[in-house]
């Protein structure tokens, strides 16, 4: 098998995001067209020089499994910093808002009694998904060499994310019907909070379905059968 064929049933082999995948790939072809180079100085033909190299290398089946480790390890650390980031600067937004438009006061006074408590529960749960963002993302990054299974740490926050946004939007809403007429945002901060809000949810699917689709690929056994993306 020669470099360029062995390149791309690599790349065609392994899965996950396409910067950090395209690194790898390339890094993978530059090693072997290095030992090629070298090989072919001493007095092969290229041919044959590349034939050494790639035998070298290590079957695909073989070398695989590694970087579909670490590209695994690449979304992970992707959605647990947008989680980090994202779930708090929400919250934070909202927050802030409703002090620069806070509600009158014989609407606080007349609030639901179990308003409070869901309302605390909602800005609790946040910040737990925020936290176990930001934990996963230091697993998956300075402690990845104590970490031997990073696809369940990835597949954890995909989980986390398909449980954490329903649960969101229905803690939102049922706070939403329970303070009729506290609702004081005028209509251009309340338009930009909900589109950021949005976008922010929007990311943290994309970046679920991502790691959900990675994790399938990088389980055992796996890995050569995963199609490129």
């Amino acid at each position: 098998m020669l470099i360029d064929d062995y390149v791309a049933e690599l790349n065609r082999a392994i899965t996950g995001p396409p910067g950090p995948k395209r690194d790898l790939v390339v890094e993978a072809r530059d090693s072997l067209t290095d030992t090629a180079d070298a090989l072919e100085a001493e007095g092969l033909d290229r041919t044959e020089a590349e034939r050494v190299a790639v035998a070298e290398f290590g079957p695909v089946a073989e070398i695989a499994p590694d970087y579909q480790a670490e590209l695994t390890s690449a979304s992970g650390r992707r959605l647990g910093f947008l989680l980090f980031v994202s779930v708090p600067i929400t919250a934070l937004m909202w927050s802030v808002l409703w002090r620069i438009h806070p509600a009158a006061d014989d609407v606080v006074l007349n609030q639901p009694g179990w308003y409070m408590p869901v309302s605390r529960l909602l800005d609790i749960f946040q910040l737990a998904v925020g936290v176990y963002g930001g934990l996963v993302l230091l697993a998956l990054g300075r402690g990845a060499r104590w970490i031997r299974r990073p696809r369940l740490l990835t597949r954890s926050l995909g989980l986390v994310v398909w449980i954490s946004l329903p649960v969101t939007v229905v803690l939102a809403q049922i706070l939403t019907h329970g303070a009729q007429g506290a609702n004081t945002l005028d209509a251009l901060p309340s338009v930009l909070a909900n589109l950021v809000t949005a976008a922010m949810w929007g990311l943290q699917v994309y970046g679920a379905v991502r790691c959900m689709r990675i994790t399938r690929a990088s389980r055992p056994g796996a890995a050569g059968s995963a199609s490129s993306s």
